[in-house]
């Protein structure tokens, strides 16, 4: 990783909301667990052996980073990023998990991430998880993340048999929205599953699918108007959905089964969500800013994943974003969702 001069001003942190901690005791918990090899298996499907081949070596490289609060916090330095907003990495879902294993998972991801930011207070803040397969659990789980003192919890984008939209996530978002926690929406897995296994297009097609169809979810069937207080940031810029939301306007318009759910077009509910800078590409991110708003993009590296960039502020940079935009995207607007002082 090459070194960043860094120029920030105290008033004004830079903060990267889509950072990842690897947890081992959690696979240590579930290892030999029934479930967890046919969980495996569908990942190996949906992933190819090619793909597996890559990631495994990718993963082991990037454990100290993973791990090591040391080695994040010197990466952090290199980059010009004053605080991460770190999250468990996908892999530590387990949605295939029973209760009793399902609780004991987020329990534990919540206190080892928490510990891990603790080395760090006032450069790491954290999320929790919850185990979405169980919706029963799922305001006892959040409950429990800000109990740990995280500021929120991170989800996938669909738990098995069930979408964001079902019924039975209402109290979660009800009881996310009354406390102004931040929900990370970060998918795994994708449900095309052998379509994309080879290339390794289970990531680069199917991760904005799986955002674009998730955050679809929430606006045709409403929540977002239930829940207006949602502080909900989609990783990787939202998937597909910005850029192609005016197909989603169209049929709000021209259609009365697509206009049912929400009350305004679905265009009008970008501005409600937030979303990470992470689109590889700085004209799709100028887009990303023209459609939801200067205030609602937050920068995102994916650290410290091959998926992700290691030079955030150059790749948000490369945008080319007037400078009170530029600045708001870097950290101003994250070091308003997350409260942190300013000096």
């Amino acid at each position: 990783m090459s070194a960043v001069t860094r120029a920030v001003s105290p008033a004004a942190p830079t903060v990267d909301v889509h950072a990842h901690v690897l947890l081992p005791e959690v696979e240590a918990l579930v290892d030999g667990l029934p479930g967890l090899a046919e969980a495996r298996a569908l990942d190996a499907r949906r992933n190819g052996p090619a793909a597996l081949a890559v990631s495994g070596p990718m993963v082991r490289e990037r454990i100290p980073r993973l791990t090591d609060v040391t080695v994040r916090l010197a990466a952090m330095d290199a980059q010009g990023v004053d605080v991460q907003l770190v999250s468990p990495s996908p892999s530590h879902y387990h949605y295939w998990a029973d209760e009793e294993s399902a609780e004991k998972v987020y329990r534990l991801a919540d206190e080892a991430t928490a510990a891990h930011c603790s080395a760090a207070p006032d450069r790491l803040r954290g999320l929790g998880l919850v185990p979405l397969q169980h919706p029963d659990q799922a305001v006892r789980a959040l409950d429990h993340a800000l109990e740990q003192g995280l500021v929120g919890v991170e989800i996938s984008s669909h738990a098995p048999g069930r979408e964001l939209s079902d019924p039975a996530y209402e109290p979660f978002w009800a009881r996310a929205g009354e406390t102004g926690a931040i929900v990370f929406l970060h998918p795994f897995g994708c449900t095309l599953d052998e379509r994309l296994d080879e290339w390794y297009l289970s990531n680069t097609v199917g991760q904005p699918t799986e955002n674009a169809v998730a955050l679809s979810h929430l606006i045709f069937s409403g929540v977002l108007d239930r829940h207006p207080g949602l502080k909900l940031i989609a990783a990787h810029g939202g998937g597909y959905l910005p850029t192609h939301i005016g197909r989603s306007d169209h049929a709000w318009s021209a259609r009365s089964d697509a206009s049912a759910g929400c009350a305004q077009p679905p265009s009008s509910y970008l501005k409600r969500l937030y979303f990470d800078s992470l689109v590889h590409d700085p004209h799709v991110l100028r887009e990303l800013v023209r459609v939801a708003g200067a205030d609602r993009v937050l920068l995102g590296s994916d650290f410290p994943f091959d998926m992700g960039t290691e030079d955030p502020v150059r790749a948000l940079r490369a945008a080319r974003l007037p400078r009170t935009d530029f600045d708001a995207v870097r950290g101003g607007n994250a070091a308003t969702l997350l409260n942190l002082a300013l000096v």
